[in-house]
């Protein structure tokens, strides 16, 4: 099995994780916030969706520069649709690395704003640390944003105290 196999199959896993505990968003709460500091539950759900999304510029290009970009925040007004967002995103990603070389994942990429390197580190570190192990984290808090609703918690690695 390839590195872009064992990959896809981690992604396919991990998506329908992820899908589960999006579809739980509460859009009627979007606000709450469990600390002044910490992001919004709209924000939050947002950001996990958009996770699936960073496999072009982690692979595709060989570096990030904010200064080049002009990011406006796309507003999302339902539940459903994060989900389709995070639905397109995953069929994007694997779609990207069925079509990666192997070789490309020793290549380098830089994360930059500007003349500000922030680091430079081979593709194979930055699709784990930022495309999986950062999604990862912040579907972590989403669970813990969920919890204080009160909303139900599917399984992730097995079963929840929520589904027995």
């Amino acid at each position: 099995m390839t590195l872009n196999e064992r990959i896809i199959a981690e992604i396919k896993e991990e998506a329908a994780a992820t899908r589960r505990l999006l579809e739980l968003v509460p859009f009627e709460k979007a606000d709450f916030k469990p600390h002044e500091k910490s992001m919004t539950l709209k924000r939050l759900a947002v950001h996990v969706a958009e996770i699936s999304g960073w496999w072009k510029e982690c692979l595709v290009s060989d570096e990030l520069d904010f200064s080049k970009g002009d990011f406006t925040p796309k507003q999302y007004n339902s539940t459903a649709e994060i989900v389709a967002l995070h639905d397109d995103l995953v069929q994007k990603a694997e779609k990207i690395l069925t079509d990666t070389p192997e070789s490309e994942f020793e290549k380098p990429w830089t994360m930059r704003d500007g003349e500000q390197i922030f680091f430079t580190m081979c593709k194979a570190q930055v699709v784990r640390s930022w495309c999986m192990n950062h999604l990862y984290h912040h579907r972590g808090q989403l669970t813990v944003y969920l919890r204080l609703l009160d909303v139900p918690l599917p399984g992730t690695y097995g079963p929840s105290a929520d589904a027995g």
